[in-house]
């Protein structure tokens, strides 16, 4: 019995159009479901006024606080003395006691400003202040 070898070859075939249509199908959806994201985030909504009225996130909210070259002390671009910096880092301890703070220091200033900083956060409850730095 003599086979052809080209019809065993042409029975067997693959339909890649199924398969496309699922990709671009996954494609579309997730780049509509980022979109949509974004678009939630940068909505202007006029939000009704609440006496008790608060982020939820509110005590989870990491504090960050900048030392600059000449060793001030930055916090949410408000300057802050050492003092002051205790007053808030133990109020935000006592709403949460893993509080989160990151001590940005400038390269140049000098070691001891940030080990001052550092020093306040711990003394005031900090368990463990991170300390903030870029890859180069």
């Amino acid at each position: 019995m003599l086979i052809d070898k080209s019809d065993a070859e042409s029975s067997i075939h693959i339909d890649f159009v199924p398969m496309a249509d699922v990709l671009f199908n996954l494609l579309i959806f997730f780049l509509l479901a980022t979109t949509i994201a974004q678009v939630e985030r940068e909505m202007h909504v006029a939000l009704p006024a609440a006496s008790a009225s608060a982020p939820i996130s509110d005590a989870l909210r990491e504090i960050t606080v900048n030392v600059e070259q000449d060793g001030h002390i930055i916090v949410a671009g408000r300057p802050m003395q050492a003092d002051e910096l205790g007053g808030l880092v133990a109020d935000a301890v006592k709403q949460n006691a893993e509080q989160k703070v990151t001590v940005r220091g400038d390269r140049r200033t000098t070691y001891e400003n940030v080990v001052r900083v550092l020093d306040v956060c711990k003394t005031n409850g900090v368990q463990e202040p991170y300390l903030d730095t870029v890859m180069e």
